[in-house]
């Protein structure tokens, strides 16, 4: 039994739902990461290129444009991430630790927008919308999936590399 197990099936509140299988995926992802060496986490397994630290990036990032600077409307820098050599582009000075700790930041700020707006709330034009902005429950949608997609990619990348298998 993993510290972070999906969602009870008694869960009926969507916006309970969607901050537990946000958590449930952050931390599988976080799981399978830690499971690696520090250099299988930088080198990648796949045509694309991509690594799975660079996945860790990218996932910080997804959270902070949708959350905070689609729906808040807050100012966001860099809300790509470090486009250096590509959106997913990790520094060799940026560790596993750090982006953890800057996923969980972003997850209490998450829980708490979850906590306090209702999920057909609009959101703020002038941040990442200007015209026909989402609600809440479609924002929570999209990054659902995200985690959900890029965890099962995850979990490919994992496996070759001898790591960290499973839910």
């Amino acid at each position: 039994m993993t510290e972070f197990p999906e969602p009870s099936a008694e869960t009926a509140d969507p916006a309970v739902l969607f901050s537990r299988y946000l958590t449930f995926y952050r931390e599988t992802v976080v799981r399978k990461l830690r499971s690696l060496s520090e250099e299988d986490l930088r080198t990648s397994r796949l045509p694309s290129g991509w690594t799975p630290i660079g996945l860790l990036t990218h996932l910080v990032h997804m959270e902070r444009r949708w959350f905070l600077w689609g729906h808040l409307g807050e100012h966001v820098d860099a809300p790509w991430g470090d486009e250096q050599d590509g959106p997913w582009h990790v520094a060799d000075d940026v560790h596993l630790e750090t982006l953890i700790d800057r996923l969980r930041e972003l997850a209490e700020r998450t829980t708490r927008l979850l906590a306090e707006r209702p999920l057909h709330e609009q959101s703020v034009p002038g941040g990442r919308f200007d015209d026909d902005p989402p609600t809440l429950a479609w924002i929570c949608f999209h990054v659902l999936q995200e985690y959900a997609r890029h965890a099962g990619h995850l979990d490919v990348v994992v496996e070759l590399a001898g790591g960290d298998v499973g839910e």
